[in-house]
């Protein structure tokens, strides 16, 4: 197995199409081609989970977040990023991150918050836009149910819990190829009329190299004529936060110290309490303070993040409770969530969990 075999997995729970503008994920350090002796899973990736992975002989590690962030202009061992990223080259460790592609899967970090607390009915909090596309394509007819069914295959025309959707109508479909022309039917410098389907399907925007791929392979056309184009609609899968449900309404003391427990934090900072039962959960990881907004508009009784600002506070207002239970309390379930899915994808040697605790807050 290679460094990029790993990467296919990780891509199949969290395609980096999806991660934010702003961030740094994928392959860090390292080759992709690389046989891969053994995996490492980190929320950070300091020296000490570097040192763990030699002496673990792992020459891979999966982290949440990315340890190059901005551009790199020297490699002198000066800061802490330096120092880890020259240590892993000297030891031919490479180092991978996922971030914000796991902040915006459906099964990734706020679903595992939602779990952890046990909520039901989840949804996307912030769904991700530009995430859906439309291909729609021209083929004879006699060969749509198998272009159609090789477009399926290819991941085409899923849509929200339904698949093998697409929009087909006949048509009409004319062309006249010129001397260096090869139709498959019909004859070069002659106009050639050909009952055609037209075939729509939609797909997300990740797969969009493979169902070209696909579409060249399964076309009968020498030239293959497609279009495609973007869409506004709301991908229900695809987005930062969630939002769920408890089974039964709790008083605000009650949901505080249900989640200080649940999410196993020292210390939860939050808004006053509003004096009303807390039902509908609001969850976003790591920095969340421009999810308030979106909480309050999803009618949440309370949003759990990070990172809140003293002037973030006042913005809940009267219509719900923010609690900032810390940055890596919110993220901490995330690298064991990584080894289970892992290990389940990866049976012929050990997925190791990092014991290196590289939360740099400390609480007195």
């Amino acid at each position: 197995m290679i460094i990029q075999d790993v990467i296919n997995h990780l891509h199949n729970l969290a395609p980096l199409a999806y991660a934010e503008d702003f961030d740094n994920v994928g392959l860090l350090v390292g080759d992709k081609n690389t046989n891969v002796s053994g995996i490492i899973i980190t929320l950070d990736t300091l020296e000490a989970v570097v040192d763990e992975a030699i002496e673990n002989d792992c020459n891979l590690i999966v982290s949440f977040h990315p340890i190059i962030f901005s551009g790199l202009k020297k490699l002198t061992g000066k800061t802490y990023v330096e120092r880890v990223v020259i240590k892993a080259i000297q030891h031919n460790i490479a180092i991978f991150s996922i971030h914000t592609a796991l902040d915006n899967a459906y099964q990734g970090v706020n679903s595992i918050i939602c779990d952890q607390l046990g909520l039901t009915n989840k949804k996307i909090l912030i769904p991700q836009s530009g995430t859906i596309k439309k291909l729609q394509t021209y083929v004879p007819k006699a060969n749509a149910e198998a272009l159609r069914t090789a477009l399926f295959n290819a991941g085409a025309g899923n849509i929200g819990n339904y698949e093998s959707c697409s929009f087909n109508f006949e048509g009409k479909g004319t062309y006249l190829g010129n001397e260096d022309s090869n139709p498959v039917i019909g004859e070069k410098g002659e106009l050639h009329t050909e009952t055609e389907i037209a075939i729509t399907v939609t797909f997300k925007k990740h797969l969009e190299s493979k169902l070209l791929k696909t579409l060249f392979e399964a076309h009968p056309y020498e030239e293959v004529a497609y279009e495609i184009s973007t869409l506004e609609n709301t991908n229900q899968h695809i987005g930062i936060g969630m939002i769920g449900e408890l089974e039964k309404s709790m008083k605000t003391e009650d949901c505080l110290n249900f989640i200080k427990n649940k999410m196993n934090t020292e210390c939860i900072r939050h808004s006053k309490s509003l004096n009303k039962p807390i039902k509908r959960i609001a969850v976003l990881g790591g920095s969340g303070s421009f999810a308030i907004s979106a909480a309050k508009a999803a009618n949440a009784d309370i949003l759990i993040t990070a990172d809140l600002k003293y002037h973030d506070f006042f913005s809940a207002e009267n219509d719900l409770v923010l609690a900032d239970i810390g940055h890596y309390e919110s993220e901490q379930f995330t690298k064991s969530f990584l080894v289970d899915y892992l290990s389940k994808k990866i049976t012929n040697f050990a997925i190791i969990l990092s014991k290196t605790n590289t939360n740099p807050i400390k609480y007195l």
